[in-house]
């Protein structure tokens, strides 16, 4: 048997050989290996500090080890770690009825993941209408299960594992008539992102999300919002439809909700709260009360009026600051999440050279598009440091 490096003193190159080896090759790696955070810096294995405007991808809601979160992790590890959902735990308990509360005064069912959300919204659904047809949009992107992967029409990531599921409509999120058109009588939800954010922060037009309230409100379909990326504050609301001012039949959650734990969350509204019954749908990890623990500890945080207004206020700090960069033909974002096209492309080589040569964590998710999603405690003084380490790379 050979040795094992102790994770926390593992160097990148130990990591590396260890990776090739035994893990599956999924992910492109950028050659860091993060050992430690605090708020919104990272460290890497020798000890170099790293400003973090991704926040594991808008998971790390409010910062990295945010010390509330940590102790209430520790509190509930020393309590009890799992149990069975045939029994009753206080934390799932509790979280399901703050979630229910904050949004859509139903019923919540837990699990671990934003794809696993999304796999229950369509179960969801198509209980509701059996064999109804779920309506989204191009440039979606709602998780990699099969589910999940069927409802993200994205050619790329569906051609390998099909067939995928059937009856899937996608219509064009610009024409909200498009909308009219795709929902029937036949049709079991309509699963929209508010901003789609995988693609590069593309707000959907009120527009469009009124006409789809309407076509679900005519046809009795679902109106069901992925928000598992613009939910838990990252917009500048509870709930980005909050702000949108278009209220859903059902909600995923997940990603930022545990704070850097692993949970996610279907919400579902009054219409839709008693439409599964014992049996219907299960996870086994679902609910577990020290996700749950810490998933309360970040509500306790980010729940609260003068908390939301910070986000809005740095959002807006950070789009007005993106738009007068060099090389910069649009900005987009809400809140928390934005992003930049940048004249010239290069994306993927500029979030390289911003991690290597400004130690800024920032992401590519196109040839010309980089995203930023800081921790939602981000300070100004931080977002101003990004953007010049960003001005650095662009002048």
């Amino acid at each position: 048997m050979t040795s094992r490096p102790a994770t926390a003193q593992a160097s990148l190159a130990d990591l590396q050989g260890l990776a090739e080896r035994s893990v599956m090759d999924t992910y492109a790696r950028a050659p860091v290996a993060f050992v430690r955070g605090e708020g919104c810096q990272l460290w890497d294995d020798e000890g170099v500090a790293y400003l973090d405007f991704l926040a594991g991808v808008a998971v790390c809601s409010v910062g990295h080890c945010h010390p509330a979160v940590v102790e209430a992790i520790q509190r509930q590890a020393k309590l009890l770690m799992h149990a069975s959902n045939l029994c009753y735990t206080a934390p799932a308990i509790e979280l399901a009825g703050r979630l229910a509360a904050g949004s859509l005064d139903g019923k919540v069912f837990l699990c671990n993941s934003g794809a696993e959300a999304v796999e229950a919204a369509i179960k969801l659904a198509r209980r509701a209408r059996p064999a109804g047809d779920i309506v989204v949009f191009h440039g979606a992107f709602h998780g990699r299960t099969y589910g999940a992967l069927s409802a993200t029409p994205q050619e790329a990531k569906q051609a390998p594992f099909a067939p995928l599921l059937e009856g899937i409509v996608v219509c064009d999120p610009d024409r909200p008539e498009a909308i009219a058109e795709a929902v029937g009588p036949g049709t079991a939800a309509v699963l929209i992102e508010p901003v789609q954010c995988e693609t590069g922060i593309h707000p959907i037009e009120h527009e469009t999300l009124l006409a789809a309230r309407a076509a679900c409100d005519e046809h009795g379909a679902a109106l069901i919002f992925d928000e598992v990326q613009t939910g838990v504050g990252r917009s500048g609301a509870l709930w980005a439809f909050q702000r949108l001012g278009v209220i859903p039949d059902a909600l995923t959650s997940a990603k930022g909700l545990g704070g850097g734990m692993p949970i996610g969350a279907l919400v579902a509204g009054p219409r839709l709260a008693d439409v599964l019954r014992p049996g219907d749908h299960g996870s086994t990890f679902g609910g577990n009360p020290v996700a749950c623990a810490a998933a309360l500890a970040v509500l306790d945080i980010v729940d609260d009026e003068h908390f939301l207004a910070c986000v809005r206020e740095r959002g807006e700090r950070l789009a007005e600051g993106l738009r007068a960069l060099p090389g910069v033909g649009e900005q987009r974002g809400l809140g928390l999440m934005q992003a930049i096209d940048l004249h010239a492309g290069g994306a993927p080589e500029l979030a390289t050279r911003a991690l290597a040569e400004q130690r800024l964590v920032v992401n590519a998710t196109g040839p010309a598009t980089i995203r930023l999603e800081p921790p939602l405690t981000v300070s100004n003084d931080q977002i101003d440091d990004a953007l010049a380490r960003l001005r650095a790379l662009l002048g």
